[in-house]
Formats: structure tokens, C-alpha cells, sequence
């Protein structure tokens, strides 16, 4: 990695989920058009990376449908440069076939979630087997995408490191530490700290901290040397009881930490060298 880019902090913005909805958040952006534009938004912000969900805008859920998909990927391609990172997750709690969670990627995008491994979430359980993470490793590496591996605890470490063996990942891998899920690891410096000291040597990594834990991951990975997602996925509030109002704004805080902390926020065409996209 080039010298200047080393210090770089790449942030991802995570625009929307499969669940939260208007009744939690008036906030949450539902049908293409929203998604889009709060893309745009965290983008002008200071987000290199867009997490993409879908929205079934006739029910408001998640949905993997690849033509929803492509409304909102098409007007983020025109009006940005930024990375775009599509779900491959589907829905918590429902088992969907693994063809229509792959429908993504028939866009081409530059990056996908690879979450890798499955986890009780009290009430749900997000299933992530074997067989489905292997066809979607072939996949990657047939159409060349980028996995951004996902992970809730750290036998999912060990998950990926079992498919880089097989030929099934490649290095640089780039790991994406889901912390504070409940049923999984807890977000704490320790969790962080465990996790970095495990993956593989050239790794990059990033964090993402759930509900009041989003501040103080992010905080976190800026003085760790990672990089941070935050998003209203991830959690709807700015502070105590007071709700975010776009994804912009919680990039917009990350950027100012960064800054006086100083560290400088990568753009696109820095995070991808850094994440070796190019």
C-alpha cells in the first residue's frame, strides 16, 4: 500500500437494513429513490463505501430482488463515485434460497457481503451454511468481486481462513467486525483488540458497533488504524433518545473525529486502493 494512503480512514455507510421501519424511524429511507438519495447524501459526507440494501417498497421489508436492487444502483452510479457493497444477507430469520440471495450480484458490483458464519439472535437465527458460503465464494471470484466478510464472532474468522485455504477467498482479505449483536460478541475494546489480533497478516478491517455501541466503535477503529461503518442499519439514534435524521449525519461526525484526531477520510479512489479494488 502506497505511504499516503496508509493513515487513510475509510468509511462505509450502512443507508438502510431489512428491518427497521417508518414506525421506528421516520428517518429510514424505504423505496429506491430514498435509498438512493440518503446514498448521496452519506457520499458528499465523506462515505467511500455504500451498504446496500433493498426495500420492498409495497411492504417496506427487505427484499433481494436484483431489479429493486438495480434502481438504486443505477442512480448511485450515475450521481457518485463510491464503492458500492451489495447484501447478499437477505433477511435475519428467514431462510431464503441461495439463488435469490446471490441475485445481486448479477450488477457487477465492486464489493458483497459475505457474512460468514451463522448466529442466534435471540428470537432469530441468521443461517449462513457451508454450502451457501461456498457457492458465493465461487461466485466472487468468477465475476471478480470483493468479499466483505462479515463477521459476529470468532469462529468466523476461522470460517474465512478455512475458504482462503481452499482457494475459495483470496488475499488481501478485508474483514468487517459486527460487534454488539445480540447472541454474539459484545462491542467492547477487548472484542476489537481479540479480532484484529486474529485475521490474517495484510488484512484490513472495519468495525461496526450496533445501537449506543456505534460511537464508541468508531472511536475505536480511528485510533486502532481500521475503518468504521456507521448507518442507520446499524442504529437510528444521534444521541439519548434523540433520532439520527439521515445517514449524512452520522458520517458527518465520524469525519469530524477523524479530523481531530488526524487521521484523513479516504475517497473513493483511495479506498479502493487500499482495499485493492484496482
Amino acid at each position: 500500500m502506497e505511504k499516503n494512503l496508509s493513515n487513510k480512514l475509510i468509511i462505509t455507510a450502512a443507508l438502510t437494513g431489512s428491518s427497521i421501519s417508518k414506525a421506528d424511524t421516520k428517518y429510514i429511507p424505504i423505496t429506491p429513490e430514498e435509498i438512493a438519495d440518503s446514498g448521496i447524501g452519506a457520499w458528499k459526507a465523506g462515505a467511500s463505501v455504500l451498504h446496500i440494501h433493498a426495500r420492498d417498497p409495497a411492504t417496506g421489508l427487505g427484499t433481494q430482488d436484483v431489479k429493486i436492487f438495480k434502481q438504486v444502483v443505477d442512480i448511485l452510479r450515475k450521481e457518485t463515485d463510491a464503492i458500492l457493497c451489495l447484501t447478499t444477507s437477505g433477511i435475519p430469520g428467514r431462510n431464503l434460497p441461495t439463488e435469490e440471495r446471490l441475485q445481486p450480484l448479477a450488477l457487477n458490483p465492486e464489493m458483497v457481503s459475505f457474512d460468514a458464519g451463522s448466529v442466534n439472535m435471540r428470537d432469530k437465527v441468521f443461517i449462513n451454511s457451508l454450502e451457501f458460503l461456498t457457492t458465493l465464494a465461487k461466485e466472487t471470484i468468477a465475476k471478480g468481486i470483493k468479499p466483505e466478510l462479515e463477521v459476529f464472532e470468532p469462529g468466523m474468522v476461522q470460517n474465512c481462513i478455512y475458504f482462503l485455504e481452499k482457494g475459495l477467498l483470496k488475499q488481501p482479505m478485508h474483514f468487517q467486525f459486527v460487534l454488539g449483536v445480540p447472541g454474539a460478541m459484545p462491542a467492547t475494546a477487548k472484542s476489537l483488540v481479540y479480532m484484529t489480533d486474529i485475521i490474517p497478516s495484510g488484512s484490513t478491517w472495519s468495525v461496526i458497533g450496533i445501537g449506543t455501541r456505534q460511537l464508541p466503535m468508531a472511536m475505536m477503529g480511528i485510533a486502532m488504524g481500521g475503518h468504521v461503518r456507521v448507518g442507520l442499519e446499524d442504529n437510528i439514534y444521534y444521541s439519548k433518545d434523540v433520532l439520527a435524521e439521515s445517514n449524512a449525519q452520522l458520517v458527518e461526525r465520524v469525519v469530524r473525529i477523524a479530523k481531530e484526531y488526524g487521521r484523513e477520510v479516504a475517497r473513493p479512489e483511495d479506498a479502493r486502493k487500499i482495499l485493492s479494488l484496482q
